[in-house]
């Protein structure tokens, strides 16, 4: 109310001292303000080109899903890039503008009404103050409609961005998606606008069967992959799945036959790899389901990608549907970054250029380039990860911490460099990721200064790194992953061997005799973080530093698509934390503290992250209600916790495991065998593979002949039911809300039209339906 008591201040009435109550009744302030009287399915403030340079902690870009038709709509208007606009998913808001400004309306198409006139898509409309915008359902094909208004929407920056991250509750309107109630600020500027009405030549053309143009690797074939993985990967035609969101497209299709027959230390599914970072786009292959990681997707995993989708082409993801179709077509990186560099000139000039039209082209390998041993000391390998992202990865495929030291050394050299056009370095296990502007660096030069780095790192590798011993309270099997579970069998995998008890899975694959021989290791082992942001805002990825604490498991196969935050998994052989709530793959042990502090500086949180490459974890227990009280504290630093100085030795550690080294076999022997054997019942079972059944199970039926007096109602989405809300016989009254439908990681309400009785139920919770499919049968009251 800040600018009605400003406008108040200045009236003469004030000012002479001569303001009655009575005189406010009939005051108008005139404010730059919008008030939602609706708020639509899902709409989030979001801002161009989101949050960069924290992806080394977890933090994603955010930003529109369709950051082309967003960018469009914006430069219509003449707004800066960076303006804020608003995302509109499905299902659009009722707004009121309390001043006179312009708007653009883009994407997705939907009913548009300005009171009571219709308006147009792709043009700039005149609003006028008092004016109320009508948005209702998306029509045809698209997901996602944008807002745009003249100068922006105006609210704090978080991380350097107004980009609205709902899964960590930052950004935009108090990090989360709008509201009824709340009121959205706008600035008051000149007309800025470029043209009326965009010409047609550069409206995004959304369709339900898309063409994807990707760019091969980092992870590809003979490694991986078989030959025949990538040509089928390439030559099917993928069913989008009704569990997709802004972190990721989730796919069904063929399962691949694989290269290897595990992940080994990994993990067993041979999908599994030691973490690494992932690039916005890139196809993540969590078990035998693939996902097209979105703007709102992890940082760190630890899963094969053997595509990733070009810049020019990632606003599709953000327009996708359940029940589309994807194919993928290869182009090259020269390619890649030539259609990114004409898109963007388009969006520019706000003129369509002549291009030529790109087809399949012949794909050859991910590996861009090797470095021998013989040269730099260990093996280097150079790995595309799309046209903005380069991986390099160290020595074979095992878990050594001293190849991490290795990663460690060059990221300390590029910091020290501060390269043009490198945007974030992210590490991994045996990894270091490097997102770049291709516009500023290319590729090449930037492997000519990487390959001159190794040559002066090879003899200048530092033994010892400053760290810290972390300790940290654990609930033990904790209530939120129940939870986590439960949902899981309910709408992902139902059969899944690690399921319902995570525990008694890892006791099994680790050949131990009991769960209790589970909880005792972990809270004797030493966990060292050896990446941040796997899962998200700071989670560590840690493995233990004796070997034998090492309890490997496999992960998730398909991933979870929720789990609480804080949550503690072990995943092949590491232990995270997961730093949100948010999708995941690991194994459950417990729940601890938060990772993440979003808006409160405290002793420990001198920024949002709590911990630090290389800090030690140390666990011990406490119960489900004193976690609770803690979690209530430590973030306004009313909970200390017992943080130690220490540094920690790479010729110390070595010395400890050529020491213990008889000891360390033996252990790892026995875990083998019991790996071995819990592989060979997935095998025999059929459990080693997972296939979706969606596409079975959500045939079109058959109508059957309704009662009179009777209506269907139906799903308006492709989803899963999540609660039904009602039973036979009960009476409802219009605008009840009947069922509730879990789709694109949203839960969308099915509401009565009418006042009436239900006659009989279709679906029960947990059942999955396509659009138009019958949910119940609806008997009319009688008047």
């Amino acid at each position: 109310n800040i600018n009605y008591l400003r406008a108040v201040l200045n009236t003469e009435p004030f000012i002479k001292g001569e303001m009655y109550t009575r005189y406010l009744e009939e005051f108008v302030a005139e404010s730059s303000t919008i008030d939602v009287l609706q708020a639509g399915t899902m709409t989030t403030i979001q801002s161009y080109p989101g949050r960069t340079g924290y992806w080394d902690v977890g933090v994603p870009p955010s930003g529109p899903f369709d950051n082309l038709s967003f960018r469009l709509a914006n430069q219509l208007l003449g707004n800066h890039i960076e303006a804020a606009g608003l995302e509109i998913t499905l299902n659009g808001p009722v707004l009121k503008f309390h001043c006179a400004t312009k708007i653009v309306l883009a994407g997705a198409n939907l009913p548009a009404k300005l009171d009571d006139k219709p308006v147009d898509f792709w043009s700039v409309i005149d609003v006028c103050a008092g004016q109320t915008l009508s948005l209702g359902q998306v029509i045809g094909a698209g997901a996602r409609t944008y807002l745009c208004i003249q100068g922006g929407i105006h609210c704090p920056d978080y991380l350097g961005s107004k980009a609205t991250f709902t899964l960590g509750m930052f950004g935009g309107h108090v990090g989360r998606a709008l509201r009824t109630g709340d009121v959205l600020h706008f600035a008051q500027v000149e007309d800025t606008s470029k043209m009326k009405k965009l010409p047609d030549t550069l409206i995004p053309q959304l369709t339900k069967t898309w063409q994807l143009r990707v760019t091969y690797g980092p992870h590809g074939a003979p490694d991986f992959f078989t030959e025949q993985d990538i040509d089928t990967l390439f030559s099917s035609q993928w069913e989008v799945h009704y569990n997709s969101s802004r972190t990721g497209i989730r796919l069904i299709g063929p399962k691949p036959e694989w290269a290897r027959s595990t992940g080994g230390e990994a993990g067993m599914h041979p999908s599994n790899i030691h973490d690494n970072a992932y690039a916005i786009g890139t196809v993540d292959f969590t078990g035998d389901m693939p996902v097209i990681l979105g703007p709102d997707g992890p940082s760190l995993g630890g899963f094969v990608c053997p595509v990733t989708v070009i810049k020019a082409d990632l606003w599709k993801l953000g327009q996708v549907t359940a029940g589309d179709n994807i194919q993928f077509l290869p182009v090259s990186i020269d390619t890649a970054v030539s259609l990114d560099k004409t898109q963007n000139g388009d969006i520019d000039t706000l003129k369509k250029r002549n291009t030529a039209n790109y087809s399949k082209e012949k794909i050859t390998t991910a590996v861009l380039k090797t470095l021998g041993e013989d040269k730099v000391g260990t093996k280097v390998v150079y790995r595309s990860a799309g046209d903005g992202y380069l991986l390099i990865e160290y020595g074979p495929l095992i878990l050594d911490i001293a190849l991490r030291f290795r990663v460690h050394n060059l990221l300390l050299w590029l910091q020290e460099k501060n390269i043009p056009g490198v945007i974030d370095i992210t590490p991994g296990i045996r990894s270091l990721q490097i997102h770049y502007d291709s516009h500023i660096i290319s590729l090449n030069p930037l492997l000519y200064i990487l390959e001159a780095a190794e040559y002066e790192l090879a003899d200048n590798n530092a033994g010892s790194v400053p760290a810290r011993i972390v300790h940290l309270p654990l609930s033990w099997d904790d209530q939120a992953c129940h939870m986590a579970v439960e949902k899981y069998m309910q709408s992902v995998r139902r059969d899944a061997p690690w399921c319902p008890d995570n525990i008694e899975f890892i006791r099994r694959i680790n050949g131990l005799k009991s769960v209790e021989q589970v909880k005792e290791i972990v809270f004797s082992a030493s966990y060292l973080v050896m990446g941040l942001g796997d899962v998200y805002l700071g989670a560590p990825v840690a493995t233990p530093l004796d070997p034998r604490h090492r309890l490997v498991t496999t992960k998730y196969n398909p991933a979870r698509t929720w789990t609480a935050d804080n949550s503690v998994g072990i995943g092949g052989s590491y232990l995270c934390i997961y730093g949100m709530e948010g999708p995941g793959g690991y194994q459950f042990i417990g729940r601890t503290l938060q990772m993440w502090n979003r808006y409160h500086k405290t002793d420990v949180f001198t920024q949002p992250w709590l911990l630090r490459f290389f800090d030690q974890i140390r666990f011990y227990e406490v119960s489900a209600q004193e976690l609770l009280d803690i979690r209530q504290d430590f973030p306004r630093g009313q909970y200390p916790i017992n943080i130690e100085e220490t540094e920690f030795s790479l010729s110390n550690y070595q010395a400890f495991l050529s020491q213990e080294s008889q000891s360390i076999k033996a252990f790892e022997q026995k875990r083998a065998q019991a790996f071995d054997a819990e592989l060979q019942r997935w095998i025999t079972s059929g459990q080693i593979n997972f296939h979706s059944e969606q596409s079975e199970q959500l045939q079109e039926e058959t109508q059957e002949n309704l009662p009179e007096n009777s209506r269907a109602i139906e799903s308006s989405v492709a989803g899963s039911v999540w609660e039904v809300l009602v039973k036979p016989g009960e009476s409802v009254n219009k605008d009840q809300p009947l069922v509730i439908v879990e789709s694109m990681k949203m839960e969308i309400q099915i509401i009565s039209p009418i006042d009436g009785v239900i006659h009989s139920l279709s679906k029960q919770a947990g059942e999955q339906v396509m659009p138009g499919q019958t949910l119940l049968v609806l008997e009319e009251n009688k008047a």
